[in-house]
């Protein structure tokens, strides 16, 4: 399949790749306008406004910050991304309410960015906001007390020591010992989905249960649940979602780990809650954040893979001479390659990385003012042709090692490991055990995932 091209001279689109809505149109919490504004346009010292609030100053050429992907090329970043990317690695973009953030498209300035002490990830310190239900909810959190959920929306040092408690989880040696036991719930779900009615819901027969079932295993949780913390999981991650339907989201899963946390403390086994349990007992870890800890952990574990799963097996369907590599092969360092890959040319992490300066900050010759918001993104960043030639083509024999889809810096992805071994079992098995897999519906008929932190598709109808 040819790769998706579009004309970036003045943000024009090709015939064939008209937008299709989501969170970020307007209508839906975000301005419209002028957003292919071209960069000597751009007025930067006339803009005063930091992340979320609005500018003091004008924002005349100051494109949008425009995530509407394509319709005919939904694997792919949005349009207007490739705009900003042509204009440079480090460019202004006006937020919805007004207020501007930096937008990092390049690379080796992704990789600055986040590998920055000098910047917070924190909520309370000013993140960009993408809409007013977000900013509503952030706002929300502030008031409180709390940063959000668990420790990824905390800076070090407070942030240090809790990830260190749940590290030794994730281990490629743990990690590995998981395998087996992962290939089997491959294995099982694909003889179910095998024996059940075509056309089959990947998403709902492989793509979710496989990581759902994993994690549940990892953290000690019951997966009789899974539709409970399945569908909370989204409630959380949609920027659809209100403050109030979030909260009450995060309170119902919250309960529902408390009272699992409880039957750790008084019997422990060998898995993650136990060993919170255990550090909550020896008086290292409030109850509380215990909890927190938990639910991220159970909603980031099991939302995150799906997703890949499903986009990278959409790819693979749309490419199949690059499909036949993995189904034809048995080496695992091929197939270790072949991931690294997906995950470069796919970026589920819908919205870009959100980050504030706390100091003033010199990148690509620019200066990041303290206070002023940041979005680091990880799909242009992924498509930077000085470090990935030929960036739009799936090339499952690339060296995609330095992708940004597992982030940097202090930040960067407590799961990867666990991510990558369920997607190195999850490809191959599937395309081996299905040879015949295909497609039952055309891509624009797929329901996309454009209303939430997570990229992804609802629903990918298959039959074989």
């Amino acid at each position: 399949m040819q790769a998706c091209i579009y004309e970036v001279s003045g943000g024009r689109r090709l015939p064939g790749s008209e937008p299709i809505p989501h969170y970020g149109s307007p209508g839906r919490g975000a301005t419209g306008g002028d957003s292919a504004k071209p960069a000597d346009e751009l007025q930067e010292d006339a803009v005063t406004g930091t992340a979320g609030n609005p500018a003091s100053g004008t924002t005349a050429g100051i494109p949008d910050y425009d995530l509407t992907r394509s319709a005919k090329c939904p694997l792919d970043p949005a349009p207007a991304m490739r705009d900003r990317q042509q204009e440079g690695p480090l460019v202004r973009v006006r937020l919805w309410d007004g207020g501007t953030a930096w937008l990092v498209t390049g690379h080796a300035e992704h990789r600055a960015v986040l590998g920055d002490p000098r910047v917070s990830v924190e909520p309370r310190r000013g993140i960009p906001r993408l809409s007013a239900l977000e900013a509503e909810a952030m706002d929300s959190l502030a008031e409180d007390g709390s940063d959000g959920i668990g420790f990824i929306m905390m800076d070090d040092p407070e942030h240090a020591r809790l990830r260190r408690m749940v590290t030794s989880a994730f281990t490629v040696r743990r990690v590995a010992a998981m395998r087996p036991a992962t290939q089997k719930i491959a294995d099982d779900l694909i003889d179910a989905m095998l024996a059940g009615p075509k056309p089959a819901d990947l998403v709902e027969a492989f793509a979710l249960p496989l990581p759902s079932l994993v994690i549940s295993g990892l953290l000690g949780v019951p997966y009789d649940d899974h539709e409970f913390f399945q569908a909370n999981s989204r409630t959380i991650i949609n920027r659809n979602s209100t403050s109030e339907q979030r909260r009450e989201a995060q309170y119902r899963l919250g309960a529902y780990l408390d009272g699992l946390l409880g039957h750790k403390l008084a019997r422990p086994g060998d898995d993650l809650l136990s060993g919170l349990a255990a550090r909550v007992t020896a008086g290292e870890l409030p109850r509380l954040e215990a909890v927190r800890m938990s639910v991220l952990m159970l909603f980031a574990g099991h939302e995150t893979t799906a997703n890949m799963i499903t986009l990278g097996t959409l790819a693979l369907l749309q490419h199949p001479d690059q499909a036949a590599l993995l189904r034809e092969g048995d080496d695992p360092k091929p197939v270790a390659t072949a991931v690294e890959e997906l995950l470069r040319y796919l970026t589920i992490t819908h919205g870009g990385l959100r980050r504030v300066a706390l100091e003033d900050i010199e990148i690509a010759g620019r200066t990041i003012r303290a206070g002023e918001g940041i979005l680091a993104v990880n799909e242009t960043a992924n498509r930077d042709p000085s470090v990935f030639p030929d960036p739009d083509r799936l090339d499952l024999q690339r060296d995609a090692r330095l992708h940004a889809t597992f982030g940097h810096g202090v930040h960067h992805c407590l799961g990867q490991p666990l991510a990558r071994m369920e997607l190195q079992v999850a490809y191959p098995t599937l395309l081996r055990r299905v040879p015949t897999l295909a497609l039952a519906a055309e891509v624009e008929q797929i329901p996309f995932k454009h209303d939430g932190f997570v990229y992804g598709a609802y629903e990918l109808p298959v039959t074989w």
